[in-house]
């Protein structure tokens, strides 16, 4: 059947709208439609649905940043924190453990004070000597080793924080509370206290009278002459009675 018979004198058009050369394998530029073809939609719209992503991409684009930058902020300030929180749990772990060595070596050494009285009166009364110094030498050693430091010293100014006054003078010696007798040295570990100073302690002033001198004030005050004794008044209280007695007879 001719195309004259068919009802149309115009031969079909077929055209090759693959984008990549099947012989050369590069892309195709796509010449301008010439003003009598029909036009093919399908490339427009397949090139419309190919743009309308890129578009939305540029429009979404910035948005997806910023959810990025503040879930990388968010994850950031999660991870200073849990620094800062382990950080601050290693620091109190530390320090509870050192405070509960600090507590265990107080409790052991508190028990010992009392051995390291003894050695101090037996060194004071020149008994430390033989085997028994060198025992001493090293149980000092081995406390300081873990320590114990003793305080308190004549001439120390009276400190109620760090010293137990067990007995009080006055004396013009001194200018201010003074620490004049150690009856027991004070010790201590780092900044704990185990045991206060006990000291005597003397204030600036003049001194108190003796207790001697007090009978004598009394009898001068009374009348009486300081060498008279009170035998002396009684029997010459008696020898003025027996005469009037005699007298009677």
């Amino acid at each position: 059947m001719t195309p004259r018979e068919n009802g149309s004198e115009q031969e079909p058009v077929i055209r090759d709208n693959r984008k990549i050369d099947p012989e050369t394998g590069q892309v195709r530029q796509r010449p301008m439609p010439d003003p009598g073809d029909i036009l093919d939609s399908a490339p427009e719209t397949e090139a419309e649905s190919r743009g309308k992503p890129e578009e939305q991409k540029q429009q979404d684009g910035p948005t997806i940043a910023e959810d990025l930058a503040a879930q990388l902020a968010e994850r950031t300030a999660d991870l200073q924190r849990v620094t800062a929180e382990y950080a601050n749990y290693r620091k109190r772990v530390e320090r509870d453990r050192a405070a509960v060595r600090e507590q265990a070596v107080a409790s052991v050494l508190g028990e010992l004070l009392p051995v390291l009285d003894d050695i101090g009166r037996a060194r004071d009364h020149g008994e430390l000597t033989g085997g028994f110094a060198k025992v001493s030498e090293s149980l000092e050693a081995a406390v300081a080793k873990l320590g114990l430091v003793s305080f308190g010293a004549k001439g120390d100014v009276f400190d109620p924080m760090v010293h137990e006054a067990l007995m009080h003078s006055y004396s013009s010696e001194v200018s201010e509370t003074t620490c004049v007798e150690i009856l027991q040295p004070g010790y201590r570990i780092g900044d704990r206290i185990l045991r206060p100073a006990r000291v005597a302690v003397a204030e600036p002033g003049e001194s108190e009278p003796a207790p001697e001198a007090q009978p004598e004030a009394s009898a001068e005050a009374s009348g009486e002459a300081p060498g008279e004794t009170t035998e002396q008044a009684g029997g010459s209280a008696d020898g003025a009675a027996k005469p009037a007695e005699s007298g009677d007879n």
